[in-house]
């Protein structure tokens, strides 16, 4: 019985971090705007700059990727679909 309450005892600190929600000690760099830093304005006559933007196989990249705020990146993807109209950029490589 003695041994069953030692490990009930070192087993509770255990259980308590998982129920407490224990995260890994990850610091991650915060994200930022390159668009609201300074950065010139995305434009679909510049294709190398909205390069940038989408993956290899065409798709664009999602703001939480890129770190775009919400309004530039509704604007960066008005200016990529723009521009693969106009054929600067292909709808799709295979």
């Amino acid at each position: 019985m003695r041994e069953d309450k030692d490990f009930n005892e070192m087993d509770k600190g255990a259980l308590k971090d998982r129920k407490m929600g224990a995260r890994k000690s990850q610091t991650f760099k915060k994200k930022v705007c390159k668009f609201c830093q300074g950065a010139p304005k995305a434009d679909y006559k510049n294709p190398d700059a909205l390069k940038r933007y989408i993956t290899e196989r065409g798709k664009i990249l999602p703001a939480r990727i890129t770190g775009t705020c919400a309004k530039h990146q509704r604007a960066l993807n008005r200016e990529i679909k723009r521009a693969r109209v106009l054929a600067y950029l292909p709808f799709e490589k295979k």
